[in-house]
């Protein structure tokens, strides 16, 4: 039976925000710098959407080399892969997995890591939301309206803070324009199936002229309860109950935004205002549904090609009102998230300088956060915090021939308060207010070698300190999408880890290879662990205590990936594939860490002719068996996926349609990095038949 949510069209009226401080903040940086940005705009996806040189989030010098191993997806590639969610599209890649609260809140996790150790970013600014403080918590990003992807893999903190230590995830788009536009230009998108059954389209428009550009999207998207194969669900009284599909997992999302730029030779200075809603049901509480809404106003500009030791300058500054409500099936709202605040980045690059016989070149910045965070209602069990960051980072770049040298310093001052119990309380349960203050410090060293014209070294060795998060200090209460109380601790200390990659790179030629190997060991790891205290019951139910400890830790593994051209000519056949495999351990308790994806490995076919493309790939993971006493283990799986495409042209315009058939056999598989009270209500996608046109003009 297809299951749609009671959808309230209160929850989904738009409204973006006019605060005063927003207006305050866009005056105070258009007087900063008289313009800023974000250094992606001199990379743009291809047509053809494989995979970028450059990965501009890794580095904002724009180098063609960088020492930690990224991807980029854009173009047909990003079509292709496009899921209903940041997780469901970037699930797969080389060291990347998700989280799988089922289908809509579905969170990236990178070389087994996952929640504020990843940092997920719009346009290389903070996705302000509540995310990581549940996994039943959705991020406010559509992939329906992002033009490329961009995944950094290992330790980023340099740049984008301690939070970035597992990796980044930088959605981008064009909605503050960042060059001149003449006439009129867009996109459309529409797509239908699937085994959510999703109805979703997308449209952009962009024009300009005389210095101006104009920028408008929006996008829509429906989908019904997951089908999977049939599975035993367990049920609230331990009893079983046989289903083929994921009860609770419809949703309906919308949104769009406008946003213009002035741009002139040497620069651009632009803003842009947008909103995102979304309604979803709650896959681990039955009858709930997820209301979510985010209001977005942008600035940002970049001014290039300056006289003096600065060359280019550029900077963001968002204000961001973020809430969902938790509705329970009776109408009531249970619990109120919010989370309002602003972020602001500014880059300066510096002219290059001759060095040792080498050319330097560098970019100094500043980047700054302030946000408050507000739990309210029966599930609250964080206090209302306020959390500010400010940080001052510098990137140097040595080159000299084959040789490319690099360093970083990042220096943050971080504050995260607690008001603790509110006056009128039913209860105490988290005390007078507090405060805590950390001063995280970061470095890195990286270094890439090319060996000849095919082959390439690289390393890189950082050190990471993260400041936690209020939920790992002040938390103090049963957090009902894991089924636990949860508890934080007031003396939580910073987050601490060293870090070693080493990567080997060959092409010749259309084949290429690339692998990649990691080592990270903290001397302090913030984990969620069961203290053994007797459970909490409240209303008759049962809750394990759990604590947020610092504990040694490690994690390790590699990532393997590799393309070579079979045929050549009129048809071209090709045959791609990639492995990776991780291991964690806690030093403490000599348990491996929880959630983490097995050996995966994929192997695809590609053929071309013409206009015509067609795919056929097999996924399969290995069973993980390697798990905490308090997880079982999930069973190995393998899975074929078919696809095809065709380029069409219509006068000016030109278009892609495809087709996608994924899991063919309709294999029952879950997902080893699911949270394990969730892992058995929601089952992997079962076969489902996905077509779609995406049309440029």
């Amino acid at each position: 039976m297809n299951t749609r949510l009671p959808f309230s069209r209160a929850s989904s009226a738009s409204s973006f925000p006019t605060r005063p401080r927003a207006v305050a903040l866009a005056a105070a940086l258009a007087a900063l710098v008289p313009a800023a940005g974000w250094a992606q705009s001199t990379v743009a996806a291809t047509a053809s959407g494989g995979t970028q040189t450059i990965v501009v989030t890794g580095n904002p010098l724009a180098s063609d080399d960088i020492a930690a191993p990224s991807t980029t997806l854009g173009g047909d590639k990003l079509t292709l892969r496009r899921g209903s969610s940041l997780g469901e599209t970037l699930d797969g890649l080389p060291g990347v997995s998700a989280s799988y609260f089922g289908p809509n809140a579905n969170r990236p996790v990178i070389r087994g890591q996952d929640g504020d150790r990843i940092r997920v970013m719009s346009n290389a600014g903070a996705s302000l939301d509540a995310s990581s403080l549940s996994y039943d918590h959705a991020v406010p990003i559509d992939p329906l309206v992002v033009e490329r992807i961009e995944v950094l893999r290992g330790p980023a903190a340099l740049l984008y803070g301690g939070s970035a230590v597992g990796g980044v995830v930088n959605a981008i788009d064009n909605r503050i324009p960042r060059e001149s536009i003449d006439g009129v230009k867009g996109a459309a998108e529409v797509r239908l199936g699937g085994p959510a059954d999703e109805r979703g389209a997308s449209a952009l428009v962009e024009t300009g002229g005389n210095g101006f550009a104009l920028h408008a999207d929006g996008f829509w998207r429906q989908t019904d309860d997951m089908r999977v194969p049939e599975f035993n669900r367990p049920m609230d009284d331990g009893s079983t109950e046989r289903r083929d599909r994921i009860r609770d997992s419809a949703s309906e999302a919308k949104g769009g935004a406008v946003g213009g730029s002035f741009v002139w030779d040497h620069g651009y200075l632009g803003a842009a205002a947008d909103a995102y809603r979304n309604d979803y049901g709650a896959v681990a509480e039955e009858g709930v549904v997820i209301h979510m809404k985010r209001d977005k106003l942008a600035l940002a500009g970049e001014v290039r090609d300056l006289d003096g030791f600065f060359t280019t300058v550029r900077g963001q500054l968002a204000q961001t009102s973020y809430q969902h409500q938790e509705v329970e099936a009776s109408g009531e709202v249970g619990t109120t998230f919010k989370n309002d605040g602003f972020d602001y980045r500014v880059e300066a690059v510096h002219r290059k300088l001759t060095l040792a016989g080498g050319e330097l070149e560098g970019v100094f910045g500043l980047q700054g956060e302030s946000s408050t965070f507000e739990a309210l209602g029966e599930e609250g069990f964080v206090p209302t915090t306020h959390s500010h960051q400010a940080a001052f980072f510098a990137l140097e770049q040595w080159r000299l021939q084959a040789l490319q040298l690099s360093a970083g310093l990042r220096y943050e001052h971080d504050h995260v308060d607690s008001e603790g119990d509110a006056e009128d309380a039913a209860q105490e349960k988290f005390g007078p207010p507090q405060q805590r203050s950390f001063s995280p410090l970061n470095a890195s060293v990286g270094v890439t070698y090319a060996l000849d014209r095919e082959w390439q070294l690289s390393s890189n060795l950082s050190y990471t300190e993260r400041a936690p998060v209020s939920y790992e200090i002040y938390a103090n209460g049963i957090h009902a999408a894991t089924g636990t109380y949860e508890r934080g601790n007031l003396d939580q200390d910073m987050e601490r880890g060293r870090h070693l990659d080493l990567g080997l790179q060959w092409k010749r030629g259309d084949t290429h290879l690339k692998a990649s190997t990691f080592y990270s060991r903290f001397s302090n790891y913030i984990a969620l662990q069961a203290t053994g205290e007797p459970d909490v019951v409240d209303e008759g139910e049962s809750f394990p205590v759990y604590e947020f400890r610092g504990v040694p830790a490690r994690l390790y593994g590699f990532e393997l990936e590799g393309q070579t051209r079979l045929l050549d000519g009129a048809h071209r056949l090709d045959l791609d594939g990639h492995a990776d495999w991780i291991r964690g351990d806690d030093l403490a308790s000599h348990e491996p860490l929880p959630r983490l994806a097995p050996l995966r490995l994929t192997a695809g076919l590609t053929w071309q002719f013409g206009d015509w493309s067609a795919r056929a790939e097999v996924q399969h993971a290995e069973k993980q068996d390697r798990v905490p006493s308090n997880d079982t283990a999930t069973p190995a799986w393998t899975m074929l996926n078919l696809s095809a495409s065709y380029r069409v042209r219509l006068g000016q315009a030109d278009g892609l349609v495809f087709a996608k058939l994924n899991n063919v056999t309709d294999e029952l598989a879950y997902n080893a990095t699911t949270i394990s009270t969730v892992r058995d209500l929601a089952p992997l996608p079962g076969r489902g038949l996905m077509a779609g046109l995406r049309m440029n003009f």
